[in-house]
C-alpha cells in the first residue's frame, strides 16, 4: 500500500477519537455563542491580530484590498491545489455531484488553465468551485459544533472545525502523492494562495480587525453566523434579520 494512503487511513481512523473533543449532538442548528475559552481565545486573537498588523495591514494612503491579475493568479493556483481534498471530503459526505464537478474543475484548470493560474473551468465551462472541508464532513456525520476556539494563524474556528483542520492537513491528497521538492512547491503554493486571498479581501478583513470596537467579538460573531449558514445550506434573504457588518459592541 502507498504510504500516503496508509497515512490517509490513519488520519480517518484517528478522527473518531479526535472528534470526541467536539462534543456530541448532530447538526441541528446550534444557536448562540458557546465560548468557555474566551480568555485564552482573546490572547490567541491578539497574537493573530499582531501578526496581521505586522505582515498585511495596509499602510496609510494605500488600498486595503489588492485584486490585480497577479494576486488573482496566485489565489487561483492555491485554490486549485486544494481541490483534491475537497473531492475527498465530498465523497466522505456521500455527495458525489460536487466531487465530480470539482474533479473536472481540477483537471481543466491544471491543464488548460496552466496549473491553475487561470480559471477556464469557471469562466468557460460553468464549473465554479464547491467549497467544503473535513469540518463539514464531521457535521454531516453528526458531530456537534462544540465550543468556539480561535486557532493560532488559522483564526476563528470551533472544536469540530479545529479537528477538521488537523485532519485536512493530515490527509491532503496532494501532499500524500508528492514528495521532495514537488511537495514543498505545492505547500508553498497553498500558503501563497492564502496570502493572496488576504490581499484580495483586505477591505473586509481590516474592517473587522481594525474598525470594530471589539474585533474579537466581531470575528467570533461573523465566523459562527457564516459557518452555520454554510453548513445548513440556508441563505439569509432578510436584510433586517442579521447585518454581517454590524458591530455588536459599537456604541
Amino acid at each position: 500500500m502507498h504510504k500516503g494512503l496508509g497515512r490517509l487511513g490513519s488520519a480517518l481512523l484517528a478522527t473518531a477519537l479526535l472528534a470526541g473533543c467536539a462534543g456530541g449532538g448532530g447538526q441541528g442548528g446550534p444557536t448562540g455563542i458557546n465560548d468557555p475559552y474566551e480568555a485564552t481565545n482573546r490572547k490567541v486573537h491578539a497574537f493573530n491580530k499582531g501578526m496581521d498588523t505586522l505582515l498585511f495591514k495596509a499602510r496609510p494612503g494605500h488600498p486595503r484590498s489588492v485584486n490585480n491579475l497577479f494576486v488573482r493568479s496566485v489565489s487561483n493556483v492555491g485554490s486549485n491545489i486544494g481541490l483534491p481534498a475537497k473531492v475527498v471530503n465530498s465523497l466522505l459526505q456521500g455527495r458525489p455531484e460536487p466531487a465530480i464537478k470539482n474533479t473536472f474543475r481540477f483537471a481543466i484548470n491544471s491543464t488548460i488553465g496552466l496549473a491553475g493560474i487561470f480559471d477556464p473551468a469557471g469562466s468557460s465551462f460553468s464549473l465554479p468551485e464547491t467549497d467544503t472541508d473535513f469540518g463539514e464532513t464531521l457535521a454531516v456525520w453528526g458531530v456537534g459544533e462544540g465550543a468556539y476556539v480561535e486557532l493560532p494563524v488559522y483564526g476563528p474556528s470551533t472544536e469540530r472545525d479545529a479537528v477538521g483542520t488537523v485532519v485536512d492537513i493530515a490527509m491532503n491528497p496532494v501532499g500524500q502523492l508528492l514528495s521532495g521538492s514537488d511537495a514543498t512547491a505545492a505547500s508553498a503554493a497553498r500558503v501563497a494562495g492564502k496570502v493572496a486571498d488576504r490581499k484580495r479581501f483586505g477591505e473586509t478583513v481590516e474592517s473587522i480587525l481594525y474598525d470594530s470596537a471589539d474585533s474579537y467579538a466581531q470575528s467570533r460573531l461573523l465566523y459562527l453566523q457564516n459557518r452555520r449558514y454554510q453548513l445548513s445550506g440556508q441563505e439569509n434573504n432578510d436584510a433586517d434579520a442579521w447585518d454581517p457588518y454590524a458591530d455588536p459592541y459599537a456604541q
